[in-house]
């Protein structure tokens, strides 16, 4: 039956997590494999780790890394051991090779990931923290996580990251910060320290290193709330940016959903974008600007909000649109008046995807009335008012309306 477990000759491949406690932290059984294995993959470190039990012949990662997957696929159907830090499946080597090899064909034996031993050492409730990795990849990504109160753990990537980390803290805010620096953790050289984010004076830090933050914002602090509809002041633009209370009803209509990519059609600051990738760490979005003062000024705001992973496409629409991925939902906000722009991006859109367009011109609006006459979905109107001075008084000051159209594509 093709739901019964492979049998052990099939599993060629075993993933073996190891700590800094070398074999005195492994089973009897990765001790065994270990040792059988006619070839063992792993990083410098592993090998110096597992010297002493390890007889086939020592592959170490190349670079790129997909050298690396590519010989271990060719060794398929040896016995094959593959040695990585702690959980393999926790930002680890199993999770890359398990893209191109299946399950039935590995044995996976884990040891305890950093983030289980710094929560231990740290007596943090682990299900209650905010476990980011930082290893090989911008620092910005914590920003999302910079809330009053939160407690993180924050894989890094060298003994530079911790006091970085500091300051990026310091800047945002979040300098009365508590850091938790815990190095070579599991092993002989452990050692735990701590310093506030605005008095960071640790030196000589094992690269091998996890940051714990117990995050204290002060006044001003940047904290990046879990609504949509962040305040316009948060971004940088030049005033070509979905405001406020109109981008949380935009956001609402494209209803994102998990592992989606977004079309951001004319980005301005990149708002929409942002703010839909900010919703899951899932989710993808592309800013499409034609720009090139808009488009630097896009990738600023990405790292900013901590999403360094919005892709931006510099260049006008429709022609800027062709070969991109197939996406789940398109905004439309900037360009939507020019020819094909609309009409590109409904034939681009995936069946079952969603397209929001907003018009504040007439001839955009023009637009959006006729394509809801031949294609259907909703139309509304978005009319909002702020109270502002009036001589000695005050009354209601309108924006400019806005026309939304939302349709899915069926």
């Amino acid at each position: 039956m093709s739901d019964m477990p492979s049998a052990p000759s099939q599993r060629w491949l075993t993933i073996i997590g190891i700590g800094e406690d070398g074999p005195a932290g492994l089973g009897d059984e990765a001790k065994r494999l270990i040792a059988a294995a006619s070839v063992v993959f792993g990083g410098r470190r592993h090998h110096e780790l597992a010297a002493a039990i390890i007889t086939g012949k020592r592959l170490t990662w190349e670079s790129p890394f997909e050298k690396s997957v590519e010989a271990v696929v060719a060794h398929r159907g040896l016995p094959v051991v593959v040695l990585g830090s702690g959980d393999p499946f926790l930002y680890g080597v199993g999770a890359t090779l398990s893209r191109r090899i299946g399950a039935e064909e590995m044995h996976v034996i884990p040891a305890p990931s950093s983030f289980s031993l710094a929560a231990s050492r740290l007596g943090w409730p682990l299900q209650e923290v905010a476990s980011v990795s930082l290893h090989g990849r911008p620092l910005d990504m914590i920003r999302p996580h910079l809330h009053h109160g939160r407690r993180i753990i924050a894989l890094t990537s060298d003994g530079e990251t911790p006091g970085q980390l500091a300051e990026l803290l310091r800047v945002c805010g979040f300098g009365q910060s508590e850091l938790h620096v815990l190095e070579a953790l599991g092993g002989e050289r452990e050692r735990q320290r701590h310093a506030r984010a605005d008095r960071f004076d640790l030196a000589e830090i094992d690269p091998l290193n996890v940051c714990a933050i117990e995050v204290v914002a002060g006044q001003g602090a940047r904290t990046i709330v879990f609504t949509p509809g962040l305040d316009d002041a948060l971004f940088e633009h030049d005033g070509q940016i979905t405001k406020q209370d109109v981008r949380a009803i935009t956001l609402a209509a494209l209803a994102p959903r998990h592992g989606e990519l977004l079309w951001d059609i004319g980005a301005g600051s990149g708002s929409i974008g942002i703010e839909w990738m900010l919703a899951d760490p899932s989710l993808r979005a592309i800013a499409i600007e034609q720009s090139s003062e808009r488009a630097a000024r896009i990738a600023r705001n990405a790292l900013a909000f901590g999403v360094p992973g919005l892709a931006i496409v510099e260049g006008t629409a429709p022609e800027a649109l062709a070969n991109l991925p197939e996406p789940d939902a398109i905004f439309v906000g900037g360009g939507g008046s020019e020819a094909g722009v609309l009409e590109t991006a409904l034939e681009a859109l995936k069946r079952g995807g969603r397209l929001v367009a907003n018009a504040v011109t007439l001839e955009m609006e023009a637009m959006l009335l006729s394509l809801h006459r031949q294609y259907g979905g909703t139309l509304t109107r978005i009319e909002i008012a702020r109270a502002a001075p009036l001589g000695s008084m005050n009354g209601w000051r309108q924006a400019m309306p806005v026309t939304q159209w939302r349709y899915g594509k069926k």
